[in-house]
């Protein structure tokens, strides 16, 4: 339930208007961390918060399409983005960088941490000193930053040695960043 759905102001006239909430530009803080299951909707709301801020768009894509359920997933999220005037960087392993190239004026959503995260783990990458250049990098932004993480520890205990390593890993990643995160 939505507490204020809508602000009405009275002019002098008597005329009355309507302004949703939606309408009203949100000033994001330097940075946001949004943190859900899988598909539970996150990106979606992270891309309203950013769509709110009235700052020019960039969205770092850190997931790969290799298999046909991530080339599905992609193509949805790139649909679901089309025509509000995003600007899209993929970065699936070099996110630092791509981070490091934002301007003043933008806002960045970068989507998703734990494909990040991933792809380090599965390519034998040194999360932990990874996980420092990408803090290090995020502290110093001139610009908002919006991540994207899912919440690995709620369910299943997985099992395989890597997925298992991947889930601990998310979760020390994640606390990180929720320390460092304003939002």
């Amino acid at each position: 339930t939505r507490v204020f759905r809508c602000v009405s102001k009275r002019f002098t006239d008597g005329l009355e208007t309507w302004i949703t909430l939606r309408d009203i530009k949100l000033r994001l803080p330097p940075l946001s961390l949004v943190i859900g299951g899988a598909s539970s909707g996150k990106s979606a709301f992270a891309e309203r918060m950013v769509l709110q801020s009235g700052l020019a768009k960039v969205y770092i894509a850190t997931a790969e399409a290799l298999d046909d359920e991530m080339v599905e997933k992609v193509s949805l999220h790139r649909d679901q983005r089309a025509g509000q005037g995003w600007r899209t960087v993929e970065a699936p392993h070099d996110t630092a960088r791509a981070l490091s190239l934002i301007e003043p004026g933008e806002v960045v959503l970068l989507d998703c941490v734990t494909f990040w995260l991933t792809n380090l783990m599965i390519d034998d990458g040194d999360w932990e000193e990874e996980t420092e250049i990408l803090i290090d990098t995020l502290v110093q932004m001139p610009a908002p930053v919006v991540l994207v993480s899912n919440n690995v520890a709620g369910g299943v205990v997985p099992e395989n040695a890597l997925a298992r390593a991947v889930q601990r890993a998310q979760g020390q990643v994640n606390q990180r960043l929720a320390r460092q995160a304003d939002l």
